[in-house]
């Protein structure tokens, strides 16, 4: 796993061990950033499900302005920390350790939020909703949501504008209704 582009390009980051963990691969993580790209330089950024923290240090990497990493898992923020150590020390960043509602709770409205849950969980359909009740997405920002299939239903508030397939993964873009 690496950094694709910006002032981090080619950075190697630490992965996770183990056959049940599923980062996003770099030919996902490159034709999304394709995607995103015209939306990243001055972002404020959620990273809601953070892992490596390998979509976040993206950001950093193009020029975000700021980006909240969050992960409940300890091994999760522990492989986080290991691949912040490798940044420059000027990015700003925070990160909190918190499950997925609490962090959603304490914090402020981003630019881009990312949704990168256990594919086995619907906790990403749930962060939708709470991100369009409680307005954490700027009015023109982008949400993605990362899973192993095409999304079915509605987020009342928030609209699906596209929809990718890369192999076993699906990224499913959402903005706040009207944009």
């Amino acid at each position: 796993m690496r950094v694709i582009s910006g002032k981090y390009r080619g950075l190697n980051l630490a992965e996770f061990k183990g056959a049940e963990i599923r980062p996003t691969a770099d030919r996902v993580k490159e034709s999304l950033f394709n995607i995103l790209s015209p939306h990243i330089a001055g972002a404020e950024v959620l990273d809601l499900f953070c892992g490596s923290g390998n979509l976040g240090i993206e950001c950093l990497s193009r020029g975000a302005k700021s980006v909240h990493f969050n992960d409940l898992s300890k091994d999760s923020i522990a492989v986080f920390k290991k691949n912040a150590a490798k940044l420059d020390g000027r990015d700003k960043y925070t990160v909190t350790a918190l499950d997925f509602k609490r962090c959603l709770a304490r914090v402020e409205d981003f630019d881009l939020i990312f949704i990168d849950p256990p594919y086995a969980s619907d906790a990403g359909i749930e962060a939708l909703k709470i991100i369009s009740r409680d307005d954490k997405l700027k009015y023109g920002g982008i949400a993605v949501y990362e899973r192993d299939r095409a999304f079915e239903g509605e987020i009342h508030g928030l609209e699906m504008f596209d929809e990718r397939k890369y192999g076993k993964t699906y990224l499913s873009f959402f903005a706040v209704e009207g944009d």
